[in-house]
């Protein structure tokens, strides 16, 4: 069984509202959202500030088991791509997320990765 069209034909009006959906959209931003979830380190990041709304640089280390650098490079690259916030409080700095938008993602791909 062949996984493509034997013949091509398409549905006119079907193209045109999805081209103009597509239009709408922000497809580079969106790309890039993804794109940093897709670093499984960025991701366990996102996912630890799920779960506790405020982590610190070293908290965040600590949980995912990684260096200092590391972890402040990729918690930089969050806020660089809009998906963090920070605030520094003396010698420490501390990240949450930017909106709940982000979290119902990783809560959505933490269900469908368990079915």
């Amino acid at each position: 069984m062949k996984d493509s069209c034997e013949i091509y034909c398409y549905d006119e009006p079907k193209v045109h509202k999805v081209q103009h959906a597509l239009e709408r959209q922000n497809m580079e931003s969106m790309a890039k959202l993804f794109k940093a979830l897709a670093d499984e380190t960025r991701l366990k990041i996102v996912f630890a500030l799920c779960e506790e709304d405020e982590l610190c640089v070293c908290d965040v280390a600590n949980i995912t088991k990684s260096s200092l650098a590391t972890t402040s490079h990729h918690l930089r690259t969050l806020k660089q791509l809009g998906l963090a916030n920070y605030r520094k409080e003396g010698k420490m700095v501390f990240y949450t997320l930017k909106d709940a938008h982000i979290r119902q993602l990783v809560q959505i791909a933490s269900a469908h990765s368990k079915e």
